[in-house]
Formats: C-alpha cells, structure tokens, sequence
C-alpha cells in the first residue's frame, strides 16, 4: 500500500507561516477599510498603508513566538483559524464590527439562533478559510528542533527581529498611525484575532465586576459650621477641562497672550505646578473625584465605589453634572446630570458635537431655582484632537496659519500649535463669561469657579501626537495641566482665604490627588473620609 506524504516544516517556519496566513487571509478587511480610508498620494502615505500589514504580521508573529509552544501549537493555531474565519465571515457579510457586545451576542445566542445563521455561503466561506487551514495545520508535520537552547534561540531571534521592524516602523510612521486609529476608533474593531481576544477578555472582566458590591463612602457626612452658619449661600462652578496643557496657558508663563480675558481679571489664583492622574479621560476623570491617589488608583474600585459628587449630595449639596465631552465615566451616575450633546442645539452644535459655551446654555436659570449650596460641573470639550480646529469660533481663529484638518500629522508645528492655541484662547473666554454669570448672582451667593484639565497634549513633540501615553513615561505635555481659581470677595470672607497665602500656595506641587479633599473642604464637609492634608485650600483658611 502506498505511503501519503506528509507536509513538512520546522518550529519557526510554522509560526511564520501560521502568522502569515491570519494576517494575510484573515485581516484582509481590515486592509481594505484601511486603503480606503488612506489618500493614495503623496508617496509617504503610499509607503505608510504598505507598512500596516508588516506592522501586524510583526505584532502578530511575536505573540504566536510566546503562544505555539509545543503540545500546544496545534490545538492553539487551530482554534484561532477556525476562530478568525467564523468573525470573518460575519465582518464581510454582516459589515458587523467585533466588539465586547457582539461577542456577548454570540455567547448568549441559543442552537435555534444560531441555526438561522447557517446558509450555503457561510458553509462554503468557513470551509476555505476555516477547516482547510486547519486540516493542513494538523496534517503538518514539525520536526523537532535539535535541541531545547536551538528552540529558545532561534524562537527568541524570531521575536527581537520582530521587535526591531515595529521599532523601525514606529520611527517613521508613529506621526501617522496615531492620528489614523484616533480618527479611526472602530478600525481596531477588525484586527482579527485582537478583536476576538479583546471582546472576550473585557466580558469576563465586566462580569467579575459585576460581582462586586457597591461600596459607599462618607456615610457620616455633614455640612461644618464655617459654611453652614454663613449668611450666604456658597455657589462653585468646577470646570473641568479636556486636554488643556499647562504650558499653553499664558496665565502659566507661556509668552504668547492665550488668556488674554483672564489676565485682566482680580482674584484669579494660577496653580503653577498640577500634574494629572492620568493621560486619558476615562482614567484621570474617575481617578481626580474618587479618594483614590494616583498610585493607589483601581479602575474597578472606581467603579464600585462612591465619589465626592457623592459624598457632597448626602451631605445636602446640590449637585449638578453638565456634559459637554464623552461622558462623565461614571462619575455623575448617581446626581443630577445633563448630556447637552443630545440638546443639538444649532447654534452649538455641528456634526454630533458641540462648542463648550453651550455649557451656559441657560444655566443662568437653574442657579435662579437654586436656594442651597450648590456645586455645578462643566464638562468640557476643551481642546480635544486631533480635529482642533472645531473647538472654536471664526472670533477665536487669532494666531493663523491654522491645521484645518484632523490629519494633524501633515501640518507644519506652527500651524498646529497655532490651532491648538486658539482653542484655549476659546477656553479662556468661556471661563470669563463663566466668572460673569457667578458675578450675576452674588446677591445670593459668595461665588468661585475652579478649572482644572483633566490631562494634557502633544503637538509632535519628540514624534508624539495627541495623548494617553504611559503615565511611566508620558513626557509633560501630557501630565503637566493647568488649574486656577477665581473667588469673590464674599466667598474668600466665608471661607476665610488668606490672600497673601494663596499667592505663596500657588508655587506648590498638586495634583489631582488633592480635588477631592479640597472640594470636601469647601463645603466644610466633616467626615472621616476628608484629609486636611490634601486640601489644598486648607493651609489658607485663617484659624481665627
């Protein structure tokens, strides 16, 4: 009886070839939105859509080093074949994303569902890119290596090469793939297996969450006597910026004039040294109102537990949330909250978002109900990028050339950081008109507005665009934020504010550590949760 030949190859050729065939085959959808996306001139962006797909098949071939091992290999390449070919028939017949809800989808789909799915295409697709792939993964036959340091040797070289393309790759290309996944969020949606693996892994962290109590905080709190007895209400507005870095605040030393409207006001406290918890929103947001510091943050503790919006509301506050960004991550779930994106307002608002001064959008009539104390956040949209040159006026387009587009990668450093500027110069303005609506209503209230950025931004320093760094290694463009304070005279008479000291104070190092004790403090909240400490305001207060 004749003898059938088996395939043939060593370890590495079937890593390679394993890693080959996913990005090639099974990515091709990715690469098509991809291309489309692309301009095809100039040459550069010619070269940059060649290197995507070395760039994944590098990625790729790094983690299939760590995870073919032996015994393993097998079962493991077959699963993601198969795997990978299931998703994509779904990407390209359905235009469906993979994400942590269609994977849900999936795990909750019963055998009559599922059987509505199966058609002859389907069949016919999972057949070729599917089951025949797998069957000649295992039909191969690897041959052994010579020896257990060849393996690790030659498995390791596989890798540092790897490692040195994306480094090369990075060198010259990092300008233009952080603005193009930036623009581009959902295109990550169709790495295969990333997307698969990623969905996978934030339902089980969703439903390890899920399992966790709530944990309120501040349970004793109670207003002090040093607000309380006072014959005013105290009224704080907290703005909370969005990727405003600290030295483009001219109020911070910068020599161009980006705050040319606060300048002239009295009583405005400029903090010199603040430095953020993290790099993006959805960690520094959760991270500044939680009594979490930055080194002892947990996002899943921020999750589960109170905040001093909280805190401030059982303690007979008023609290308000408006919403001008992406959301409050949590943070305004449980008071009063208003998403003025969904409002649409014309006058605001074009392509789904909206200019931050619609954060006064009749704000003027809520502070006339309000007969307590009261705390209203902002929430900006700020700054935020790449498409800068959408967070302001036509009035606030003052230093000129300008980056017109979100494709930041291909403006010149003086047009970007000009549109980058004229966005604090619109910031700058809307807190002035900010400071004057408080003006309006110190009849009945003694009045302060704090602004602190949530994180900062770079501008194509050291190649770096946009923000969300490491915090390890994030450089100062990102961490480095801005924040000031402007007080009436009846709120400093409350809450007994040395002037002299605030201006000494103002040198300090703080960080957004300190927002939660420092808003606890002024509204003399008295609860074993506040820290003296980390109040900011505190050194300040005359004891007599």
């Amino acid at each position: 009886m004749r003898q059938v030949v088996r395939l043939k190859c060593n370890d590495i050729l079937f890593v390679i070839a394993v890693t080959l065939f996913i990005t090639i085959v099974q990515n091709t959808r990715f690469f098509y939105r991809a291309w489309q996306i692309i301009e095809p001139d100039p040459l550069h962006n010619i070269i940059f859509s060649a290197s995507m797909p070395v760039l994944l098949f590098c990625c790729l071939n790094i983690i299939f080093s760590l995870l073919l091992l032996p015994y393993l290999r097998k079962p493991v390449a077959i699963a993601f074949i198969l795997i990978g070919a299931a998703v994509n028939y779904f990407m390209y017949s359905f235009n469906t994303v993979i994400d942590r809800n269609m994977t849900q989808n999936a795990l909750e789909t019963d055998f009559h569902e599922a059987l509505d799915l199966i058609s002859l295409k389907m069949m016919l697709w999972f057949t070729l890119i599917g089951i025949i792939p797998a069957i000649i993964v295992a039909w191969v036959k690897i041959t052994p290596s010579r020896s257990c340091w060849r393996f690790l040797w030659v498995r390791a070289t596989n890798i540092i090469v790897s490692a040195l393309v994306i480094v090369l790759i990075a060198l010259f290309f990092y300008k233009d793939y952080a603005p193009f996944f930036r623009n581009n969020k959902d295109m990550v949606k169709l790495l295969t297996p990333s997307n698969v693996v990623g969905s996978l892994v934030n339902n089980l962290s969703n439903y390890i969450d899920s399992r966790k109590p709530f944990e309120q905080i501040g349970l004793d709190a109670r207003k002090g006597p040093l607000i309380s007895q006072q014959p005013k209400k105290t009224l704080l507005v907290l703005v909370l910026g969005e990727t405003a870095r600290a030295e483009n605040f001219s109020l911070g030393g910068d020599s161009r004039n980006t705050n040319p409207q606060l300048s002239k006001r009295d009583n405005i406290t400029y903090f010199d040294n603040v430095s953020s918890c993290g790099t993006a929103t959805a960690v520094s947001v959760p991270c500044m109102f939680s009594n979490m510091t930055r080194k002892q943050y947990s996002e899943s503790t921020a999750k589960h537990t109170e905040n001093v919006m909280d805190i401030l509301a059982r303690a007979k506050v008023s609290v308000l949330w408006r919403d001008n960004d992406s959301g409050c991550k949590g943070v305004c779930n449980r008071v009063p909250n208003e998403d003025l994106t969904k409002l649409k307002l014309p006058e605001f608002c074009k392509g789904g978002a909206c200019l931050d001064d619609i954060l006064l959008y009749k704000l003027d009539d809520y502070i006339n109900t309000l007969d307590n104390d009261g705390i209203i956040v902002l929430h900006q949209m700020g700054s935020h990028g790449p498409s800068y040159h959408e967070r302001y006026t036509e009035e606030y387009r003052k230093f000129t050339p300008t980056c017109d587009t979100n494709d930041i990668q291909d403006c010149d450093v003086a047009s970007l950081r000009n549109t980058y500027d004229n966005t604090i110069l619109y910031t700058d303005a809307m807190l002035d008109k900010t400071i004057s609506l408080l003006q309006k209503h110190q009849d009945k209230f003694a009045t302060a507005m704090i602004y602190l950025s949530d994180h900062g931004e770079s501008l194509g320093e050291n190649g770096l665009y946009l923000h969300g760094t490491p915090y390890a290694i994030a450089p100062s463009q990102q961490t480095h934020v801005p924040m000031l304070m402007w007080t009436s005279g009846e709120y400093r008479q409350a809450q007994k504010l040395d002037e002299d000291c605030l201006a000494k104070t103002k040198q300090n190092e703080f960080s957004q550590d300190n927002l939660f004790h420092s808003l606890l403090g002024i509204f003399n909240i008295q609860t074993t949760e506040y820290q003296s400490a980390l109040d900011m305001f505190q050194p300040c207060r005359k004891t007599s």
